[in-house]
């Protein structure tokens, strides 16, 4: 059973998530938080293995809440607008990926057993938000230096972070899925990171991607 928490301050729409996800035989909702700091408090108390975080909450905003949270549980930010510019910020403090509200009920639910199950989920389109807004607000680098990364796990990264899957980074290579995978296992390790969304991240602040390449 997948464990659910709905952070959202409006009432209808924390009341639509918890109808969806209880729907479903392997997911449950656990809890509902209408600020942010309710849902670093309810994250704390029951451990959920997801939370669907709004951005734009009262007392503390989603992006906040969810740098608290991040080594508690995964959090998949749901936003208005894609153009929203707190998408990178949220990622960036540790969220695991991002929908759109309007986004359609059966890929929420299949984005909740994404997040789940450990991966990232970053769509290309995502990726290209992540790339323009790195280049209006360059920051300080966060990361882990890739000192210690290969020349193919270089390459590897580089694909990740203009937005490729791991099928299509593998016929690019010419490798097997399996050989990808491996990769992007070490690539984690290696630059501390927790997931596909942050070696995005990684890809960018460390140089080794600028926005023009």
């Amino acid at each position: 059973m997948i464990r659910v928490v709905v952070a959202d301050d409006q009432a209808l729409l924390r009341g639509s998530f918890r109808v969806l996800v209880d729907s479903e035989p392997d997911l449950e909702v656990v809890g509902e938080a209408a600020t942010g700091s309710e849902a670093v408090a309810l994250a704390m108390e029951e451990r959920p293995d997801v939370v669907l975080m709004d951005v734009r909450m009262p007392e503390m905003d989603g992006i906040e809440a969810t740098r608290r949270i991040r080594d508690i549980c995964r959090v998949l930010v749901v936003t208005m607008f894609d153009l929203d510019s707190y998408v990178y910020d949220a990622l960036r403090a540790g969220a695991s990926g991002f929908l759109l509200k309007d986004t359609p009920p059966v890929d929420l639910l299949a984005a909740i057993r994404v997040v789940a199950s450990g991966e990232a989920l970053l769509a290309p389109k995502v990726t290209r938000r992540l790339i323009e807004e790195f280049t209006r607000t360059p920051a300080v680098p966060r990361v882990k230096g890739l000192d210690g990364v290969t020349e193919r796990e270089r390459e590897v990264l580089t694909l990740i972070a203009r937005g490729l899957s791991n099928n299509e980074i593998a016929a690019h290579l010419q490798v097997s899925l399996a050989t990808v995978k491996t990769h992007i296992t070490r690539l984690l390790a290696k630059v501390e990171a927790r997931d596909r969304a942050q070696l995005v991240i990684a890809a960018y602040e460390s140089g080794l991607v600028s926005a023009a390449g």
